[in-house]
């Protein structure tokens, strides 16, 4: 579950790191009267207005902007607040920006020249531990970082047996160049982070940039965070952090069902039993030279009139490849069932005749894997997929395969 800006503060500022502080607004009236408060609890002159969307580099997209004056606060207000934001890492159409954080400028000049670091924590899949990932970089694309100066990346693994230790957190403040009382603040702000991430049971923490003040105070400006889903029956209270206006409407339709799905741009549905079933699927759909539109595990608990729904929500998907174990899916005739559905749809929103599986029965042999019409003119062929135990031990997935590529 991905959050905002603003909400991942909140989280880190109980497990105390100091943060940027803000406050968030979904108007240009609100933001005005959030701009004088935070000057008279800051004596900050200067404001940062930040769209608060689900999507990085919204700086390069007109998200993030400086004002000088409560003027000024209410005419960016008014021209972020609604607007389609486009970064990087959004879609060509853009995200609806519906909140705006008003937060104080922390770039005031003083004894010393501020610096931006970048420190995000993450799990390092390859050795099973958590690490913290680090750099003097920061303020920019850690991957711009990565793939030019490599060498400007360092990383810290924790080991779990005793979590993140004293030395580690002052070898992060050292590589990162400080001294004093930045080196000081810097460990402890590490050392808190790390017990947000660990305690939070997020799957990423990703501060960018981390500032050194003027007056080498160490803050969070920004922070991009995720928690971990299958976590969230122990943080019930983050549950109503969730915006689902930032999420994919197919995919909130789905989890509310309960199947696991993921929409993707390709115009191959995909109606599967099980997650690795699932992946193998879109890879033979790629390696056959088709797109899959979307990963959908199913799970054994479905029935087909949960299924057809999703399926038929995806604007591009032109046909649907079902694939099916024993003993599940009410021994497969829900995928039969979804299918015939969906067939039926298409046939009669497209005028002319459907095509696909109106039953795939677990038992004897091939011939009970009835496919009719072919003719559809506008979709490839739906292919079966199963595994030992089902579909005649794999007897039909072979049968299929050879008819489709005859096909």
């Amino acid at each position: 579950m991905n959050l905002h800006e603003y909400q991942g503060k909140e989280i880190l500022s109980t497990f105390g790191v100091k943060i940027q502080k803000g406050i968030v607004v979904s108007s240009p009236e609100e933001a005005v009267a959030a701009a004088k408060t935070l000057t008279e609890e800051t004596g900050t002159g200067w404001h940062v207005l930040k769209a608060q969307v689900h999507a990085g580099g919204r700086g390069k997209g007109g998200g993030v902007k400086l004002a000088k004056n409560l003027e000024e606060v209410e005419t960016i207000a008014g021209q972020i607040i609604g607007m389609q934001l486009i970064t990087p890492q959004t879609s060509a159409e853009g995200k609806k920006v519906h909140q705006v954080l008003v937060a104080e400028d922390v770039y005031y000049p003083g004894e010393t020249e501020t610096s931006e670091f970048y420190i995000s924590v993450l799990l390092n899949r390859t050795t099973g531990r958590n690490m913290i990932m680090y750099s003097t970089e920061g303020g920019m694309d850690i991957e711009t970082v990565a793939e030019e100066t490599p060498h400007l990346i360092f990383t810290e693994e924790i080991d779990p047996a005793t979590g993140m230790l004293p030395f580690q957190a002052r070898r992060v403040a050292f590589n990162l160049g400080l001294s004093g009382a930045a080196f000081k603040d810097m460990t402890k702000f590490v050392s808190a982070l790390y017990k947000a991430y660990d305690k939070s049971d997020a799957s990423l923490f990703e501060i960018n940039p981390v500032l050194k003040t003027s007056d080498n105070k160490i803050l969070a400006v920004d922070a991009k965070v995720t928690i971990d889903d299958n976590a969230l029956f122990r943080h019930k209270d983050y549950l109503e952090l969730r915006d689902i206006r930032e999420e994919n409407p197919i995919e909130v339709e789905a989890d509310a069902l309960g199947l696991n799905y993921v929409d993707l741009e390709g115009n191959v549905g995909c109606m599967v039993n099980g997650a690795g079933l699932a992946m193998a699927t879109m890879d033979l759909i790629k390696q056959a030279g088709g797109e899959p539109a979307n990963f959908l595990d199913v799970g054994g608990t479905a029935d087909a009139s949960r299924v057809i729904v999703i399926d038929l929500a995806h604007p591009l998907a032109s046909l649907c490849w079902p694939s099916g174990r024993a003993g599940s899916l009410s021994a497969c005739a829900c995928v039969g069932a979804c299918v015939g559905w969906a067939c039926a749809w298409w046939g009669g929103a497209a005028g002319g005749r459907h095509q696909g599986v109106s039953a795939l029965r677990c038992t004897a042999d091939v011939s009970r894997a009835v496919v009719n019409d072919l003719a559809h003119p506008l979709a490839s062929p739906c292919w079966p997929r199963g595994r030992a135990g089902s579909l005649s031990a794999c007897a039909c997935v072979g049968a299929c395969v050879r008819w489709a590529c005859a096909w």
